[in-house]
């Protein structure tokens, strides 16, 4: 039987030049082959079969563009974008996904952090440049936590749309009401109305499929557990590191460059873990979990249990909907369910 391969996360900078970062916006390996055919709505909550069926009827229609278009001064109106509205775990990553591999090309995919972070390694106008070219831009998790993106995006989807780009967007907010909680939002009302004018919104009901029978992550396990685990994985590669160390070495590298950092890792392992009591770690914890999430690493832990790694006055708060959808992510990881 082949042994896996033990590495440290704590041990990996990676360096990501700005112009090789536009390359990546595809879905992850997690959403590499879905479709409209491979989303599977409820059947109790039909929503989700008419978020589908309007979505791919987006996907499937052209871009206005070339000489007729520009002679005649034809452009997309206001609202053009879809923006999928719902709680977690109803597929509505799964239907963006599914709406890029039906879309034409070129076009883009990514969170919404991940296009913020693209517009400060590129700058505004080179990243609106470059996503101007675009016949589709999808974003996921779409949500404000400052007025400077909220001014920025706002501006960013108004020229895009304008550009005559196809927006798709998913969020756990519905669009006049992102903000709320983070910032003064009633100071920004402006940009936040003019940011949900571009899009019809599109409500998904129903259940965390994730947690469908897996409400809870497993329970810890000792440091002898780990090491059976570690030992049963097989041809694979593991990260194993203290969890306070992976902690400590977040702030090293720049949230961009998180997917990088976990190229070719299979499976997480980690010791001790333990609640996070600074806010500004926990978000960056956030950040690291999505981007395992969407490489569906596996995670095996001793220490706390997941669901205790926030502090209940951090769930409660402005940053609410962040920390559960982690939560819920987490538990998949740890639960196999992520699929």
């Amino acid at each position: 039987m082949s042994e896996p391969k033990i590495i440290k996360l704590t041990e990996r900078r990676p360096e990501v030049a700005p112009e090789d970062l536009i390359n990546g916006f595809v879905p992850p390996p997690q959403f590499s082959d879905v479709s409209f055919d491979s989303y599977r709505p409820d059947e109790r909550q039909p929503s989700q079969s008419r978020a589908r069926d309007q979505l791919r009827e987006f996907a499937a229609q052209r871009r206005e563009s070339g000489f007729l278009s520009k002679l005649f001064g034809s452009k997309p109106k206001a609202g053009k974008g879809i923006y999928l509205d719902g709680g977690y775990g109803v597929g509505k990553t799964h239907l963006l996904a599914s709406a890029w591999h039906a879309s034409e090309k070129p076009a883009t995919f990514g969170t919404f952090v991940e296009y913020t972070n693209l517009i400060g390694a590129l700058g505004f106008q080179r990243a609106r440049d470059e996503l101007s070219g675009m016949k589709l831009v999808c974003i996921d998790e779409f949500e404000l936590d400052d007025p400077g993106d909220t001014v920025m995006m706002s501006r960013l989807m108004r020229e895009l749309t304008d550009a005559g780009v196809k927006i798709v967007a998913t969020s756990n907010t519905l669009p006049g009401a992102l903000g709320q909680g983070r910032f003064a939002a009633q100071d920004f009302l402006r940009e936040i109305q003019a940011l949900a004018d571009q899009f019809t919104v599109l409500t998904i009901d129903g259940d965390d499929y994730r947690h469908r029978g897996s409400p809870t992550p497993p329970e810890p396990v000792d440091a002898a557990e780990l090491d059976a685990v570690a030992a049963a994985a097989g041809d694979v590669t593991i990260a194993r590191d203290d969890f306070s160390t992976v902690l400590e070495h977040l702030p090293s590298v720049h949230p961009s460059r998180y997917s990088r950092m976990l190229d070719g890792i299979d499976m997480m392992l980690w010791e001790d873990v333990q609640t996070i009591d600074s806010e500004s770690v926990a978000l960056r914890f956030v950040a690291l979990v999505d981007r395992m999430y969407d490489r569906a690493i596996t995670i095996h832990n001793s220490g706390a249990r997941l669901d205790a790694v926030f502090t209940d006055d951090m769930v409660s708060g402005g940053y609410r909907k962040k920390y559960l959808r982690c939560l819920s992510r987490l538990t998949a990881l740890a639960s196999g369910t992520e699929r």
